[in-house]
């Protein structure tokens, strides 16, 4: 019989254990940095811009200059030069005067708007007419508007996107510090699994766990060491799990974790280090477990597909996430109602559809599989979390989806 804890508890209780996982660094190219999981805070040592710019094509001017002007009386201004980019600006819109500018020109001392050249008029004697008021502010970016020095641009743990590279770009910034990518040993059992390559004969059947955990690892930014397929027999699973331990910083090992006579795994677990859990209330999922070996987590996970794909995401992506879950969380209202009296959280996967325009919600339709039927999952987008201590689900219920 399996002692189980409650999923929540189970969370928990990696979370506290494995506080500090992989909090190793390093630095990389700013190029190569998109993907990775920032160590420390960006923060911006000078600001951007670096002077006040203009934001459209046209004069520079004082913006009290123009007040009152139109169509059929234009405010007539002196044209004194002409911005020229990436050169210092040494000229001065002095009262009743203006000057060129192009878009992210530098604006002169004195001026306070730009006029866009659409409303200008050149008189070709040196003078413009001015057919459109402006404010002061209008058609500028002002020194600092858009990174102040000293701020936090981005925060520690955010996965790198290309337009954080801009950020770090626009700071000058040629590296930054990051996570150093946690590998992650993944170990199938059982006599019954081959190879994907391999034609199963009898009651054998493909390694679904290996790529699919793998790609699910990739897919986190960390990197995926698969193993191969260790059979029903102590000793192997003793000599992989350890190699996996010896080389890794995590460790999944999917089979051989319920109560059956050859089911090596939580024995392999309990030697190699201390058990934190075997058992918990969840469907599908109820045989996981999780052992810390010297800090360093070994999940054994469900052999069936869909239960150790799901508490791989439940349990230890959060690890290899701490700041979100691997896709994300969005609304939706529930279809059709689920039932579930089984005394543990339940895991339901689902299928968005758009919804109706009265609450822009999208729809959640249900999709019943069992734990072991992979291909169940193509049509999901994500699944539902249903509350061990309630009796489901009704239908037009407003539902958090995680997303796949």
């Amino acid at each position: 019989m399996l002692e189980v804890i409650s999923l929540n508890e189970a969370r928990k209780v990696v979370a506290k254990t494995f506080a500090g996982f992989c909090s190793r660094r390093e630095s990389v190219p700013y190029d190569q940095a998109v993907g990775r999981y920032l160590a420390e805070d960006v923060v911006a040592s000078a600001g951007v811009p670096p002077f006040d710019r203009s934001t459209v094509d046209g004069f520079a001017v004082r913006a009290a200059d123009t007040f009152g002007c139109s169509d059929a009386l234009p405010a007539l201004l002196s044209l004194t030069g002409e911005v020229e980019m990436g050169e210092e600006v040494s000229l001065a819109c002095e009262p009743g005067t203006c000057v060129r500018i192009p878009t992210g020109g530098q604006v002169p001392a004195g001026a306070d708007a730009v006029v866009m050249l659409e409303y200008c008029e050149e008189y070709g004697d040196g003078t413009i007419g001015v057919a459109s008021a402006v404010a002061p502010g209008d058609n500028i970016v002002f020194e600092n508007d858009d990174i102040s020095p000293g701020s936090v641009l981005i925060p520690a743990g955010t996965r790198l996107a290309p337009h954080h590279v801009g950020t770090l770009a626009s700071l000058g910034a040629t590296e930054c510090t990051v996570r150093t990518r946690a590998r992650v040993g993944i170990v199938s059992t059982g006599d019954e699994i081959v190879r994907v390559d391999q034609t199963p004969v009898a009651s054998q059947m493909r390694d679904v766990n290996t790529p699919m955990l793998a790609a699910a690892v990739e897919a986190l930014g960390a990197e995926a060491m698969c193993y191969p397929i260790v059979p029903d027999e102590l000793e192997a699973l003793r000599a992989t799990v350890a190699d996996a331990i010896e080389s890794c910083d995590m460790v999944l090992v999917s089979g051989g974790s319920s109560a059956g006579q050859k089911d090596n795994t939580a024995l392999v677990l309990s030697e190699a280090g201390d058990m934190l859990f075997h058992g918990v209330a969840v469907k599908p999922g109820k045989p996981t477990m999780c052992a810390n070996v010297g800090g360093l987590p070994v999940f054994g996970l469900p052999g069936h597909p869909v239960a150790a794909y799901f508490m791989f995401l439940e349990l230890a992506a959060m690890l290899l996430a701490p700041n979100a879950k691997m896709g994300g969380v969005v609304q939706a209202t529930l279809v059709q109602g689920l039932p579930s009296n089984h005394g543990r959280t339940e895991l339901v996967p689902v299928r968005l559809e758009n919804g109706g325009p009265e609450d822009g919600l999208l729809r959640a339709v249900p999709i019943r599989s069992k734990s072991g039927l992979i291909s169940q999952l193509c049509a999901a987008d994500g699944y539902v979390e249903i509350d061990r201590n309630t009796e489901g689900l009704a239908a037009e219920s407003v539902v958090q989806v995680q997303l796949l």
